[in-house]
Parts: structure tokens; sequence; C-alpha cells
């Protein structure tokens, strides 16, 4: 299950990502927000990264208007490793070496055909599980 969730700025986006989940028949939670009315980014980008931290989803992902205020706020929550892509290659690269397991992207910075794109590979590329990668997954986890 993928938990999704956006600010007002990333609420269209948002609502492009759900219909693209649903028609691949992928499971979600939308955490919120519900409207374009204006909102606090980290109330729903730590909705989704608790629920990805807690187990209650494998992975999240999280838009705003730029990518970066949710990114910042859910990597304050132990055991999430969230990745700002606005490229499929970054979006392979942070599944293969990082596990990244939230995905944040900006609505005002990306299209909605490159965000479907990028969601496409964030969910199917998996983690490469190399020693090398793992050991620095644990430094990261270090505090």
């Amino acid at each position: 299950m993928i938990a999704i969730g956006s600010d007002h700025a990333g609420y269209g986006l948002k609502r492009e990502i759900m219909r693209y989940l649903d028609a691949k028949g992928i499971a979600y939670e939308d955490k919120g927000c519900f409207s374009e009315a204006s909102v606090d980014y980290p109330v729903y980008a730590h909705a989704v990264a608790h629920a990805v931290a807690d187990g209650e989803a494998e992975k999240g992902i999280i838009v705003c208007g730029t990518g970066i205020g949710v990114s910042m706020a859910a990597n304050k929550v132990k055991g999430v490793r969230a990745a700002l892509c606005h490229d499929c290659f970054s979006a392979e690269a942070t599944r293969l070496h990082n596990d990244a397991n939230v995905l944040t992207m900006g609505a005002r910075v990306i299209g909605g055909g490159l965000a479907l794109k990028i969601v496409e590979t964030f969910l199917n590329t998996p983690f490469s599980g190399e020693e090398r990668h793992m050991r620095r997954i644990a430094q990261i986890e270090e505090d």
C-alpha cells in the first residue's frame, strides 16, 4: 500500500497520481490535503512519513509546490528516506542505491506526464541490496 499526500499546491498533481494508481490497481491511502485551500505542508508530509515508518504503508508519495518542504519534513521521521525527484534517473538511482521509501515532487516544477513516469520508476525499481549501499543506508540511519 502507498501512502500519498500533498499540500494545496500539490493537490492537483496528487489527484493525477491517484488516478494513475487506480488505473494500475495499486492500493493507496490519501493522507490529505483534500482541496486547494491553503494548508501547512508539514502536517501532510508527517502523516505520510509516519504511515511508512510505522509499517502501515510500504512506500509514500508527497507533493507540494517544489517538493523541497515536504522532503525536509518527511526526513525528520526516523526510518524515512525521502527523496526529491524531478527526473526518472534520480527516481531509479534513489531506489537502487538508497532504498528510498518516500518520493517527493514539486507540482510547480514538473508536469503531470513526467511525474507519472517518475512514480512508475520509483514504484517499480527494487533496492539493489548491495553491501556498499546497505552500509551507507545504515550510516544514514545513525544519529
